[in-house]
């Protein structure tokens, strides 16, 4: 077993116009004096980092890097969460998701696309230059808009969906199996893989492929009433990487899970920050730990009522508390009888 790295921090909620917020090395040095060990990368995000040329130039690579190393913190993992999304697009969000596309390509899905596709490379290159071995993203979606079957679906929609996402995935698989990098897909509402049944689908149509890997979030789970614990049970092999980010259920007799097009706040679902929610972390560490994860345990903030500083203040103790420094020897050895193969074979009446 191995004890979970942490605690980390994604910085993309806490990205902004003002300091200390508004560059790589100011907010390293905010989040590094909350008690943070890591930081995960939003490559978006140009206050952070140019990311196409931490792919295509090593030596910046190491700049960003050295930047964060001498806030005394570790990159965990650089996200390509906005960029992955842009891989599958179905016309019909075509102008919402233009927002997280590049001026010049705005209303040009084809070459949204392929821009897409560059950038998750450039991420899986950058991970590499970088040491790092997991990259989160997301799928993007062809099939979304059928999620509930009304009107049903035709025969065979399900599975030409799900070949054509492979067919967009393979080549970007293949590159990261090239530069040794996980592709650590975000399970996640509104993505095609958005369960534990639609990721087994999206592996028979990549083959198995081993760099198909998982970022585990249980608060999209509590959203969607899926047993979070469970989850890892099946899919612990997986699982290279861990945000840690809350959720509450609450149903009424009026809402349920498709929260009739509330606000955030008035949702029976809604996210919260860490320790507000429902998501029981105490077993979630437990479990890692128990599989062997060995990734961060990376705290991504999310809250409907909270304040981001609030949030992350706490969220570096919360993480810590849960972390569990496994054991290298079991509770009962003071009780060791020392004993040999001989006497084993005489305790098995063999001898």
């Amino acid at each position: 077993m191995t004890t979970i790295k942490g605690p980390g921090i994604f910085l993309a909620q806490f990205m902004g116009d003002v300091a200390p917020y508004n560059d790589l090395r100011s907010i390293c040095q905010w989040v590094k004096s909350l008690g943070y060990q890591a930081v995960q990368i939003p490559t978006w995000d140009s206050r952070c980092i140019d990311l196409k040329k931490a792919a295509t130039s090593k030596t910046y690579a190491d700049e960003v890097k050295g930047i964060v190393e001498e806030c005394g913190l570790s990159i965990s993992e650089l996200s390509t969460h906005l960029q992955g999304q842009l891989v599958a697009v179905h016309p019909a969000y075509d102008t919402l998701f233009d927002g997280f596309a590049p001026a010049a390509i705005k209303g040009d899905p084809t070459a949204r696309t392929n821009w897409a596709i560059e950038q998750v490379k450039f991420g899986a290159k950058a991970s590499q230059h970088m040491g790092l071995t997991a990259h989160p993203t997301f799928s993007g979606s062809l099939l979304w808009h059928t999620f509930h079957p009304w009107p049903q679906r035709p025969a065979g929609l399900v599975e030409e969906g799900f070949k054509e996402l492979a067919r967009r995935w393979l080549p970007i698989l293949n590159y990261f199996d090239e530069c040794g990098v996980d592709v650590c897909y975000e399970v996640h509402p509104g993505e095609d893989i958005f369960d534990g049944l639609t990721y087994e689908m999206f592996l028979d149509a990549v083959q198995q492929h081993p760099r198909a890997c998982l970022l585990y979030d249980p608060s999209h789970f509590v959203l969607q009433q899926l047993d979070y614990l469970a989850y890892i049970d099946y899919y612990h092999e997986r699982i290279r990487a861990f945000h840690v980010k809350d959720a509450e259920f609450n149903p009424t007799g009026k809402q349920g899970t498709f929260g009739g097009y509330q606000s955030w706040a008035n949702r029976a679902g809604r996210y919260r920050s860490p320790g507000d929610g429902q998501v029981d972390f105490k077993s979630i560490f437990s479990k890692l730990a128990q599989y062997d994860y060995q990734g961060w345990a990376v705290m991504e903030w999310e809250c409907c009522i909270k304040h981001p500083v609030q949030g992350a203040a706490e969220g570096a103790a919360f993480i810590d508390s849960h972390i569990i420094r496994v054991t290298e020897r079991a509770f009962d050895d003071f009780a060791s009888s020392g004993t040999n193969i001989a006497a084993n074979r005489k305790l098995l009446g063999l001898d």
